[in-house]
């Protein structure tokens, strides 16, 4: 009978990212991913036309690039042939009047900018992501690492010892405040308002939401420092390094395995029943699972006391990817370069298309995200050709109607729902593209019943591992009970974008459990 060091269940980013960490010490690693390929999220194919490869899911590495995870793995990952593609212009607003707002890798532009569209704004915009600079040590660490250990007390100590308790408390408050807050408070100008407010859905939150304005003022930060990398040959290579780099330490990665029960003994885990029947040994079990995986189905069998409240899945996401023939040209100058676009009027377009996701409507005007992977790296497709990346962040997970009433729905995503609602978000993009019909060669769509189908930890199509809501984030992500990424079994851990620090690229909860496991 096999027997490992340790076992992860999974391959997203979180699993790779333990993997590499453990077999680089020098342990016996076994991934086991229940799919034909490894990387979860990060998944690249050939979906429309030969040549072209799209990102079929998760496209942006800012977060991993500049995360910990990256700074521990980083050197060794690109010998492994992980290489990363930029763009000085990572984000921008393009509103429906035709103008549109460009962030770039240059603060003092971004400031001048800002400046001209609203006396004071750049000003202000330098302030904000100062005020995320000068305190990056303690926030990144309060974002990332391990909330309940004796690092993060000696931290929040140094901290309220170098502000003070009146201080610290300020800064708290203002932590809390929602992005709508933030924006209408601060910055006079429409357009910089319309190009911060899409961000906070990237991290699971509604501009209303609690803590939604420190979060973008940190990805605003991010954004500016980093950009917005994507990889050369596509999100699926990053895969292919981390498996390579954990092979090469030794490790062993298994595809087509699909774990279906935690074997335990006394409290304790000691292995996996997989659906073949095989049973596999570890002193450590690593689930990169999301919550109702892991206690209703690896777990269902134990006597396990209930949570207080049950975990929350948040809104789905809705992909669309384009092959082009040509490059687009946009109604606005300035976007030919943009690595991630956003369509959106502004705070409050943002806050009706995710409050009618949220009530099961598809939304009357989504807010779309439209990335150009090719502009930053031309290996994507044929010379000459494009491919546009299109995220919309706010889809129902359940259909209760169409906000505007123009789609007839039922409260499952069938085939024609998802073609008719991909009609819808084409006609909205087609209006700013000048040359849409003449460069348009085909489309392919994905709703959140087939991401789920693609990945079993996408939960209604949900991509960021459950609702990221003060109340199950933090110390309160899964469950208010858990600590840390320990489980009520002894040896299993639980790692993943339901767990602390949350959804996104930056293999935290990996990493955080690799070096509570010695690495």
């Amino acid at each position: 009978m096999a027997s490992f060091d340790h076992l992860i269940i999974g391959s997203g980013i979180n699993a790779l990212v333990a993997a590499a960490m453990l077999s680089r010490k020098g342990d016996s690693v076994l991934v086991i991913e229940r799919e034909d390929r490894i990387g979860g999220c990060m998944y690249t194919a050939e979906i429309t036309e030969p040549g072209f490869h799209h990102d079929v899911m998760a496209a942006t590495f800012v977060l991993f690039l500049t995360g910990p995870a990256h700074g521990a793995l980083g050197e060794d990952l690109a010998k492994h042939g992980l290489e990363f593609c930029h763009t000085s212009a990572p984000t921008a607003v393009l509103r429906p009047n035709g103008e549109a707002v460009v962030l770039h890798t240059d603060r003092d532009a971004n400031v001048a900018a800002f400046n001209r569209l609203a006396k004071g704004d750049g000003e202000q915009h330098r302030r904000d992501v100062m005020s995320v600079e000068q305190d990056a040590e303690f926030m990144f660490t309060l974002l990332g690492e391990q909330l309940f250990s004796k690092n993060m007390v000696k931290l929040l100590g140094k901290q309220a010892w170098k502000k003070g308790m009146a201080e610290m408390k300020v800064f708290f408050g203002n932590a809390m405040e929602p992005a709508r807050g933030w924006l209408e408070t601060r910055y006079d100008s429409a357009g910089i308002q319309a190009l911060y407010a899409p961000w906070v859905l990237h991290v699971g939150l509604t501009p209303e939401a609690t803590y939604g304005g420190q979060m973008a003022r940190v990805i605003a930060f991010a954004l500016e420092a980093a950009g917005a990398p994507v990889i050369k040959g596509g999100a699926g290579q990053a895969a292919a390094a981390f498996r390579s780099l954990i092979e090469a330490n030794g490790g062993v990665v298994r595809t087509g395995v699909e774990a279906t029960k935690v074997l335990t003994k006394r409290g304790k885990a000691i292995g996996v029943e997989t659906a073949d029947g095989e049973q596999i040994f570890a002193k450590n079990i690593i689930a990169s699972t999301a919550p109702g995986q892991l206690y209703g189905e690896l777990l269902k069998n134990e006597k396990l006391e209930e949570p207080v409240k049950k975990f929350r899945h948040g809104r789905g996401n809705f992909q669309l990817h384009f092959a082009l023939d040509g490059q687009p040209d946009w109604e606005a100058d300035g976007l030919e370069d943009v690595a991630l676009i956003h369509l959106a009027d502004g705070i409050d377009s943002v806050s009706k298309s995710c409050n009618e996701a949220e009530r099961g409507m598809l939304p009357e005007t989504p807010t779309i995200c439209v990335g150009q992977p090719h502009r930053l790296d031309p290996s994507r497709c044929p010379e000459g050709k494009g491919i546009l990346w299109l995220q919309i962040p706010d889809a129902p997970r359940v259909i209760k109607g169409d906000a505007a009433g123009e789609i007839e729905t039922g409260a499952e995503w069938t085939e024609t729902v998802r073609e008719a609602f991909a009609d819808r978000i084409e006609a909205i993009l087609s209006k700013h593209i000048r040359n849409w019909d003449k460069i348009k060669l085909k489309r392919r769509a994905y709703s959140p019943a087939d991401l789920q189908s693609m990945n079993i930890n996408l939960v209604g199509g949900d991509p960021y591992g459950g609702a990221c809501t003060l109340d199950q984030f933090f110390v309160w992500r899964p469950y208010a009970t858990q600590i840390n990424n320990g489980t009520p079994i002894k040896n299993l851990y639980h790692i993943g974008a339901s767990t602390h620090p949350g959804p996104g690229l930056g293999g935290g909860s990996g990493l955080n459990v690799a070096k509570a496991l010695g690495a």
